[in-house]
């Protein structure tokens, strides 16, 4: 008995040593491994200037075939591929279009190290959250095991990068001579070789796709981009529905200010032209969020995005013009009412992290043993709690706080309704006409909300029926029908 006892302590000991206590375990899942041989065997102590070396590398996930093969083989990224960092961030490379983890087929995949993230989690629970709300082209990703020339390396994130491509970012780069769809990202200082830039309205953008455009491509994106900004700047509703996809600008801006995404006003922002419009996403790296930076630095920027409450991304980027008018508000109110219930979920007891947390326990103690839980990379990054416990328990109670934060600043909850959605589907509609009509004349219908039929406060009747269709058919009403409420009733 006392030896069974011994055990017992010295297992939970080394558990808490790695910085995870066990009742995170029990959900375990296995995760793919992934081993990499640099052809000079000289993996672990490449840099990013060292480009692109050969390599062989096996995939295996304990279901499928193995994936095998010769790839080549980089450092990626920007603050990751520091010289000072040793668990870097990886790009490799097919000489063909190869489907891993059934993420879809494509050349180029990316493996994100997150080692400014002492949780392994911001990154992954940001795209789910992205995926959640439709944002366009979210990249598939999937947590996996390295071994880098024989040694184990630690947990990483598979994505797919964002580029062109079927099953990546689906856009037409080639017809009409290049003028036609692109991609750009954000890039308000960094210059790097063989790589475009523009400017609109004082927003700086790096081209993306075509990846080496000509000196035509380049006016005709810049044209269009400041086509866009002048909407933006001096259109009214009507007009920049015309140039921008309102629906992901709005989606796309909601995810990064939930996270407080400590980039968003500098790089790794995207946008896509496509069909004549401008979208914004796909997402991209949020290992510096939900809380993870800094504050005590001297920048308005971290301060901003350490704290869980405020408002800190409406003047950034092409946002700058979008923030400051209501309808655009009421957009993004709209997206966190529809995933209202998903989002609270994230931080709830037994939600998506205490979830995330115990399916991949022992991916993150292993990581942990290799690397130190209370490792400092980037000054920009949160100093790092001395357990994985503590710093768990810290983006936990972040995420609960900034949910209801934003909660009370855009008066969405559980109970919220949209004015003249009588049936509930977040749209005003003629079918919300015809629920009310129902229920008035003491029909069955499936669902009614009588709160958002009362668009005038006197309660249902035929004036309220009215003024609906009068909206739906284009006239101006004195109410705000279509709008987000804060509901009362549930």
């Amino acid at each position: 008995m006392k030896k069974l006892i011994s055990i017992i302590i010295v297992t939970v000991l080394v558990l808490m040593c790695a910085g995870i206590s066990a009742s995170a375990e029990g959900t375990e899942v296995s995760v793919p491994k992934i081993e990499i041989i640099t052809e000079k065997g000289n993996g672990a102590s490449l840099q990013k200037a060292d480009g692109y070396v050969n390599a062989e590398i096996t995939i295996t996930d304990g279901v499928n075939t193995p994936l095998s093969g010769s790839v080549l083989f980089k450092v990626r990224g920007n603050s990751t591929a520091m010289s000072s960092i040793s668990k870097k961030a990886f790009t490799f490379k097919f000489d063909k279009k190869t489907d891993v983890l059934g993420m879809g087929k494509g050349k180029k995949w990316a493996l994100l190290a997150n080692c400014f993230d002492p949780t392994l989690l911001r990154n992954y629970t940001a795209f789910e959250l992205a995926r959640e709300m439709g944002v366009p082209y979210t990249s598939e990703q999937r947590i996996a095991e390295l071994w880098l020339d024989g040694e184990y390396r630690g947990c990483y994130t598979i994505y797919e990068p964002v580029q062109e491509g079927k099953d990546r970012v689906d856009i037409d780069t080639e017809s009409n001579g290049g003028k036609n769809d692109f991609l750009i990202e954000l890039e308000s200082t960094r210059v790097e070789e063989g790589v475009t830039y523009l400017s609109v309205g004082g927003v700086r953008f790096a081209v993306s796709e075509p990846e080496e455009p000509d000196a035509e491509q380049t006016a005709y994106i810049t044209s269009v981009m400041t086509d866009i900004a002048n909407a933006l700047q001096k259109g009214d509703e009507r007009q920049i529905q015309s140039k921008i996809d309102v629906e992901s600008f709005a989606k796309f801006y909601f995810l990064n200010e939930f996270i407080k995404n400590q980039d968003f006003g500098y790089s790794s922002v995207f946008f896509f032209y496509k069909n004549g419009r401008l979208y914004a996403g796909p997402p991209w790296d949020y290992d510096l969020s939900l809380g993870n930076v800094n504050g005590e630095l001297n920048s308005a920027n971290a301060k901003a995005a350490s704290v869980s409450d405020g408002i800190m991304q409406d003047k950034k980027n092409l946002y700058k013009w979008l923030c400051n008018k209501d309808w655009f508000q009421n957009e993004i109110k709209l997206v966190f009412l529809k995933n209202y219930g998903y989002i609270k979920n994230i931080s709830a007891d037994g939600g998506m992290l205490d979830s995330l947390r115990a399916q991949y326990s022992g991916v993150i103690n292993r990581n942990f043993q290799k690397w130190s839980v209370k490792r400092w990379w980037l000054n920009y990054q949160k100093i790092p709690f001395a357990t994985y416990e503590e710093n768990y328990a810290f983006l936990k109670q972040w995420t609960a706080e900034r949910t209801a934060w934003l909660s009370d600043y855009y008066g969405v909850n559980e109970n919220s309704y949209v004015l003249g959605d009588t049936d509930r589907d977040y749209y005003v509609t003629i079918s919300d006409v015809t629920a009310a009509q129902k229920t008035l004349a003491e029909l069955p219908v499936t669902e009614f909300n009588s709160e958002a039929a009362d668009v005038d406060g006197s309660g249902l009747n035929i004036d309220n029926i009215k003024t609906i269709q009068r909206y739906i058919a284009g006239f101006e009403e004195p109410y705000k029908i279509g709008g987000v409420m804060r509901g009362t009733k549930a």
